[in-house]
């Protein structure tokens, strides 16, 4: 695991006590085998537990240990919070951390190793409301047909099928580099099966569009597929990083005059507010996205709105 692999390297360098440093690789394997967290939220976490980690061996002048956790107070927290602002951390960034450290703090609560809820009495940072940012329908297609006209036949056949998950099936893009040769749609089966966040199973209907450049991919990569290994592939034949599917986006925006917020996600809010602006219901846009909550979704509908009031601003003659 690599979460795992990563604890083991890091420990000696936070120079943790050996108790606190068990605990550590115990939570990650839990996150990783009992609530099905993904690679990237336990590496995430492993951060964020690790900054602190930090600050605890510079507050105390020694190695933190588990006894520690048992003695933090509300002025550790809110010290360890006003050294990351100093640090120029923004507040998005610091309420992932703070939500790590209270879920390692509940576990450790939960398996009777320590007890201590101090941290549940520190005020979160206030998040700026944000909506979606999606790419007009002309702008997405635009791109999903640039990225296609790269030096190499099989690199464009792989960069426009990767963007019509994305946009035509709103996967994310770890979802969509995830997939392998078995799960690819063929003849009679457009439909696929997307394990997302937190092993949260979806099906996801997938464009004729997407079976044919799928195809095309497959059958253009040079490199050997095994059936259930990631079917995206780099240059050098390993897996597909989402590095190189961001670059490939970015190098398009000043061509296309696209916005600096034309990311691989975009493509995902993309799918989602053109359904809803064809008359998609939300329900089963909840489904395709696989959001576990109706109520995240429904951000949606203000993207909708803000782009017919544009609309009315734009055309009504008294606007």
């Amino acid at each position: 695991m690599a979460g795992l692999s990563k604890v083991d390297r890091t420990m000696p360098e936070l120079d943790l006590g050996a108790d606190l440093a068990g605990c550590v690789t115990r939570w990650l394997a839990h996150l990783e085998l009992h609530e099905g967290r993904s690679p990237e939220t336990i590496e995430a976490y492993e951060r964020d537990l690790g900054s602190f980690i930090s600050f605890l061996r510079t507050h105390f002048t020694r190695p933190p240990c588990l006894g520690d956790m048992d003695r933090l107070d509300l002025k550790t927290f809110r010290a360890y919070m006003a050294a990351r602002r100093r640090a120029g951390l923004a507040s998005r960034s610091l309420s992932r951390t703070m939500s790590a450290l209270r879920t390692f703090i509940r576990w450790l609560d939960a398996t009777g190793v320590s007890n201590n809820r101090a941290i549940m009495r520190v005020g979160m940072p206030k998040l700026p409301h944000g909506v979606p940012k999606p790419l007009t329908i002309d702008k997405a297609t635009a791109l999903v047909s640039a990225v296609g006209e790269a030096d190499e036949a099989w690199i464009g056949a792989r960069d426009t099928a990767v963007l019509l998950l994305l946009y035509g099936s709103g996967l994310r893009i770890s979802e969509a580099l995830g997939l392998t040769p078995r799960d690819a749609p063929s003849i009679g089966r457009d439909v696929i099966r997307i394990t997302g966040k937190g092993g949260k199973e979806r099906l996801v209907p997938v464009l004729p569009v997407t079976e044919a450049a799928l195809a095309r991919y497959l059958k253009l990569v040079p490199f050997p597929l095994e059936p259930n290994e990631p079917m995206f592939r780099g240059a050098k034949g390993g897996p597909l990083s989402p590095r190189i599917i961001q670059l490939a986006i970015a190098r398009m925006r000043e061509a296309l005059q696209l916005p600096i917020t034309a990311t691989p996600h975009a493509l995902r809010h993309s799918f989602a507010t053109h359904l809803l602006s064809a008359g998609a219901d939300l329900r089963q846009i909840q489904e395709l996205l696989g959001h576990a909550s109706l109520s995240t979704t429904q951000v949606y509908t203000e993207v909708d709105r803000a782009h017919l009031l544009r609309v009315y601003d734009a055309a009504h003659p008294r606007a």
